[in-house]
C-alpha cells in the first residue's frame, strides 16, 4: 500500500471512564493514542444517564457525583492530547499484513493502528421500556427511565420501578428531595448493593414488594396516578404521583464488534490475565471484558486499563523490556 496514512500505537473504542483513564495511562506510556466514541460526548453512559448519581466506590474519592467524575477523567485524559474522534462508530475492524489494523467507521472513515483497545462497556445502551399501552405519552414528561437533574423532583410524588442498583440508589437519594418515594418491585429480594438496600429500607421510602405497575393514569403527558398490582394476592391499589421513574435495566447492543472474530460469551469478549483477547493486538477492558473473577466496578476498569496498555506495548515492542511506571515518578512538566 503505497499510500501514506496516520498510524497510531493505541486506538482506544469507546470514550467511557475506563477508555478515558486507558488513553491517561497510553499517554504516560508516550504511545500516539487515539479515542473513537460512538455518542457525540465524552463519558460513555455516566454523564448520560447517572449525571448526579453519587460514586462512591473508587478508592481515595469519598464521593463524588457522575458529572464531575466525567469531568476529571476528561481533564485527566487529556494530558498528552490523545486524537479525539466523536460521533462514530466503528464497523469493521482488517488487521493488515503487517500486523497493524484498519478500523472502518460507519462514515466510510478509516483508522490505522498498531492495536486495538475496545472499551465501549456493554455495548450501545437502551433502557427498556415500560410496556403498557399509554405510557409512551408521558414519555420525556412525567415518565423519566433516567435522572438528570434531581432538582426537578423536588416536592413531588415520586414513584420507582426497579430492584437493581440504579432504582436503591435513586430512591436513596430522591428521598430528601422528593415531597414522597414509593419504590415497587416485582420480585421480593433486591439486586442492588447490601448497604443502599439497608439504607432505604430504613428510610422513609415506600418500598412495596412484590409489585409492578399496572396502569397509568393522566392527562397531556402528566401522570397523575398509577395503578400498582401485588404479583402475590392480585390485589391493585391507587397511587396519587406526579412522576414515574423506570429502571428496568437496559437492552444491549455490542453492535458489529461482536462480528470481528473474537472469543466471546454471553455478549462480552472472553480475555486472559493480559487483557488480550483472541486477536493478536487487540484487547478488551472495563464491563465488555470477560475473565476469571471480573470484578464489575468502576474501580476494577481502571486496573484492566494498564495493564492493556502495557500489553499493547509488549505487543508493539516485543524486544524492549517493559519498566514499572507511576504517576508519581512522571515528570508532568514537560
Amino acid at each position: 500500500m503505497s499510500e501514506q496514512h496516520e498510524i497510531y500505537d493505541v486506538t482506544i473504542i469507546g470514550g467511557g471512564p475506563v477508555g478515558l483513564f486507558t488513553a491517561f495511562y497510553s499517554g504516560m506510556r508516550e504511545m500516539k493514542t487515539k479515542i473513537i466514541e460512538y455518542l457525540p460526548f465524552l463519558g460513555g453512559k455516566v454523564p448520560y444517564f447517572y449525571p448526579e448519581k453519587v460514586i462512591r466506590d473508587i478508592g481515595g474519592i469519598a464521593n463524588i457525583s457522575g458529572e464531575k467524575l466525567t469531568d476529571q477523567l476528561i481533564e485527566q485524559a487529556m494530558t498528552f492530547n490523545p486524537t479525539i474522534v466523536l460521533g462514530e462508530q466503528c464497523l469493521h475492524a482488517e488487521k493488515r499484513y503487517d500486523g497493524t489494523f484498519i478500523l472502518t467507521s460507519d462514515n466510510g472513515a478509516k483508522h490505522y493502528t498498531r492495536t486495538i483497545i475496545v472499551a465501549t462497556g456493554f455495548g450501545t445502551l437502551k433502557s427498556t421500556k415500560l410496556e403498557l399501552p399509554n405510557a409512551r405519552q408521558f414519555e420525556g414528561k412525567s415518565l423519566d427511565y433516567s435522572i438528570k437533574r434531581l432538582e426537578s423532583y423536588r416536592g413531588k410524588r415520586v414513584l420507582l420501578s426497579g430492584g437493581g442498583n440504579s432504582a436503591v440508589d435513586w430512591a436513596n437519594e430522591l428521598e430528601s428531595v422528593a415531597d414522597q418515594v414509593t419504590l415497587v418491585y416485582r420480585k421480593t429480594a433486591f439486586t442492588g448493593i447490601e448497604s443502599n438496600i439497608t439504607k432505604m429500607k430504613n428510610s422513609s421510602v415506600n418500598v412495596k414488594t412484590p409489585y409492578s405497575v399496572n396502569k397509568l393514569v393522566g392527562d397531556e403527558g402528566q401522570i397523575t396516578s398509577a395503578f400498582v398490582k401485588n404479583l402475590q394476592t392480585s390485589e391493585v391499589e391507587e397511587l396519587e404521583i406526579d412522576a414515574l421513574i423506570v429502571n428496568h435495566g437496559f437492552e444491549i447492543n455490542l453492535g458489529p464488534i461482536a462480528d470481528w472474530g473474537m472469543d466471546m460469551e454471553g455478549g462480552t469478549i472472553k480475555v486472559n490475565g493480559e487483557m488480550e483477547t483472541s486477536i493478536p493486538g487487540m484487547f478488551a477492558v472495563g464491563d465488555i471484558a470477560n475473565y476469571q473473577h471480573k470484578l464489575q466496578l468502576i474501580a476494577g476498569g481502571f486496573n484492566e486499563g494498564p495493564i492493556a496498555v502495557n500489553s499493547a506495548k509488549l505487543h508493539i515492542h516485543p524486544e524492549e523490556e517493559l519498566s514499572h511506571l507511576f504517576s508519581t515518578t512522571y515528570d508532568f512538566s514537560e
